[in-house]
């Protein structure tokens, strides 16, 4: 009786350091058999696939920062890098005639810089690695949109095969992403250097006396970081087909969660690049399962945060529990032997557990409401929340089951939603691109699936879409010029505050201003500036703009959101002295049109665009006939003819 209590706590202690010790696999296989259940789009080979794909930039930019955190330090500058790296790549083959693959380690080769400046600093320069990395990452993205003067640059069409599929099916980025998850584990627990990362990280003073050249392991270290940063950029930029100066923005945020969900402490000394492919593995899950969910990428933010806090958490209570630490090449030959049994145990758990739960799934009756997925660049702007209004409105009137989704003006991220709605089987996708370029190879996906596409404000390049349903923003650019230009008879001063460096509504719109005021000569231009389609960017740009140019006259915004945050800056001036011209017709906009501190918006008329986007889309589904192009009318809103605008 006392053996078999014996026994029995035995086992249970086993079990309970077997979970311990593999907590993210645990989390990992948790969250695959949860979202199988409540989704059945979920298990499918193709959407596995996008998990895959999704996961592969977060995994290889961690693989790095693995290095980085093992040895205690951090580096924040790797999705600028990546952006820089790609960026240098793109420039040098399209722009300069480089070979590619000269292009190729002219990208390498400038991730390596980055790396090596940051280990110069953070060595040499006794610079805490936070402030080393994030001068880094305000360089390195500054020197991306210097070199692209803020525009996306095509990518070479060799390059670009990174971010097809291997005999029709098997992602290439997926396979990039095995390949370096394979050096990183190489590099960890069988290198020189690999051993002194751990070494560094456990206690750096006693590696030093013990004869390590702590300062020249430092700048190894950081410039490995800055090889996989760059090679993540240039994969990333393959899926996009082109370079985009704001890629991977905060994606330094990603890889450091994917490392430390991974089982590595912030306090150096332990981690390893399977605990590292695991946590971007989650990552992907999580956000691929809560799309298909229809959670709201604002949740999303929340859930990841929550895992990242018990990840620490859990890390916290292995330590307490005495459980084996995840460092690489810790343990002989029968612990390796026991990691692999776990492994296997585990795949065997889940496929058995999933298999079971898509039970759940079949049978079932599909809805009769057609479905229809909308994806947004962003919903922190009131214009594209309208066009949701919009469009919710209408799916509702006919009985389309609308999913929306919020790209947060992230290519890749709206290139991830798109896949996932490919991957369900929706019966027409609207979207509304981040940018036209990024788009293209997620609308042919859907176009080869045979999945209605109708795009929505702005075009896709290089794809075929059903309809486009748009208002015209080089004519509504004209006419903000126009506007402006009647208003001050002709001649005086003004600035421009330009949108989001990168996008195609800003260029657009900034084609619009430049063609506009070529029939007014009397108009003089004191400065244009970006205010990223941001209230508080616009009132901060202004602010400064007016120290240096106090008597202007007039300011033509490429949003209402920035001519708001303008009308702040200039205080009594608005409306009186300075006229400002926006651009959107958003309800706040039109507010400030009423009270006349705005003199005119451009409106778009976005409620609409959302509104005849889902009835295309419709349309599109029942097999009735489309028109190419849908024009929306643009409308100049003043005090004048306010009161009669519907929007």
């Amino acid at each position: 009786m006392a053996t078999d209590t014996l026994r029995s706590g035995a086992s249970a202690g086993g079990l309970r350091r077997l979970l311990l010790d593999n907590g993210a696999l645990t989390a990992l296989i948790v969250l695959v058999i949860a979202m199988s259940a409540l989704s059945g789009d979920f298990l499918t080979t193709d959407n596995l696939l996008n998990v895959g794909v999704q996961a592969a930039v977060t995994a290889i930019l961690a693989f790095g920062v693995t290095f980085v955190i093992v040895s205690a330090g951090i580096d924040l500058s790797v999705g600028s890098v990546a952006a820089l790296s790609a960026t240098v790549l793109a420039w040098s083959a399209t722009s300069h005639g480089v070979p590619v693959f000269i292009a190729v380690v002219l990208a390498v080769v400038t991730g390596i810089a980055a790396g090596l400046v940051n280990g110069f600093l953070i060595a040499y320069g006794k610079l805490p690695p936070f402030i080393a990395t994030l001068a880094m990452l305000s360089v390195a993205r500054g020197l991306s949109l210097v070199i692209s003067e803020g525009s996306p640059i095509a990518f070479p069409d060799s390059v670009s095969h990174l971010g097809d599929t291997l005999g029709g099916w098997l992602p290439v980025p997926v396979l990039v992403m095995v390949v370096m998850g394979l050096i990183a584990a190489l590099v960890l627990g069988r290198t020189y250097i690999g051993r002194s990362m751990y070494a560094i990280g456990g206690n750096e003073e006693a590696a030093r006396l013990s004869g390590l050249r702590v300062q020249k392991q430092k700048l190894a270290i950081y410039a490995l970081s800055g090889v996989f940063a760059a090679v993540a950029g240039v994969v990333l930029a393959a899926r996009l087909s082109s370079a985009q100066p704001q890629a991977a923005d905060g994606y330094e945020l990603d890889a450091i969660a994917a490392v430390v969900i991974g089982g590595a402490s912030l306090a150096g000394g332990t981690g390893k690049a399977s605990g590292t492919l695991i946590g971007a593995l989650i990552l992907a899950v999580l956000r691929n399962g809560l799309n298909l969910l229809n959670v709201s990428a604002f949740w999303q933010q929340v859930v990841i945060g929550v895992v990242i806090a018990l990840a620490v958490l859990l890390d916290t209570v292995r330590r307490k529990a005495g459980a084996t630490p995840v460092a690489a090449g810790a343990g002989g030959p029968g612990g390796k032997g026991r990691q692999a049994a776990t492994y296997g145990l585990a795949a065997v758990v889940t496929v058995a557990i999933v298999g079971a739960t898509s039970f759940l799934h079949n049978g079932s009756s599909s809805t009769a409401e057609p479905k229809v997925g909308l994806s947004l660049s962003t919903l922190n702007n009131p214009f594209f929340v309208q066009i949701r209004s919009g469009a919710q409105a209408e799916a509702k009137k006919l009985g389309v089951d609308l999913t929306v989704t919020d790209a947060q003006n992230d290519a890749s991220q709206q290139a991830n939603q798109l896949q996932n709605f490919t991957s369900s089987g929706l019966g027409a996708i609207i979207v509304n691109p981040v940018d036209s370029d990024a788009a293209s190879n997620s609308v042919k996906a859907a176009d080869k699936a045979r999945i209605p596409v109708i795009a929505v404000d702005r075009g896709v390049n290089k794809a075929s879409v059903d309809a486009l349903v748009a208002s015209d923003n080089v004519a509504g650019g004209e006419l903000a010029a126009k506007t402006i230009g009647e208003k001050l008879g002709g001649k005086g001063k003004i600035v421009i505050l330009q949108g989001q460096a990168g996008t195609s509504a800003a260029r657009e719109r900034a084609e619009g201003f430049a063609k506009g005021l070529k029939a007014y000569p009397g108009i003089q231009v004191v400065a244009q500036q970006p205010a990223d389609f941001d209230r508080t960017k616009g009132l901060d740009v202004m602010s400064n703009l007016l120290q240096a140019h106090p008597d202007v006259q007039g300011v033509i915004a490429a949003n209402d959101e920035m001519a708001l945050g303008a009308i702040k800056a200039l205080g009594s001036k608005a409306g009186k002295s300075v006229s400002v011209v926006g651009f959107d017709g958003t309800p706040d906009g039109l507010n400030a049109v009423k009270d006349g501190t705005l003199y005119a918006s451009v409106a778009q008329q976005p409620s609409q665009l959302g509104k005849i986007a889902v009835d295309n889309a419709l349309k599109a589904i029942d097999g009735k006939k489309v028109e190419e192009m849908i024009k929306v009318p643009v409308k100049v809103v003043t005090k004048e003819n306010v009161a009669g605008f519907t929007g």
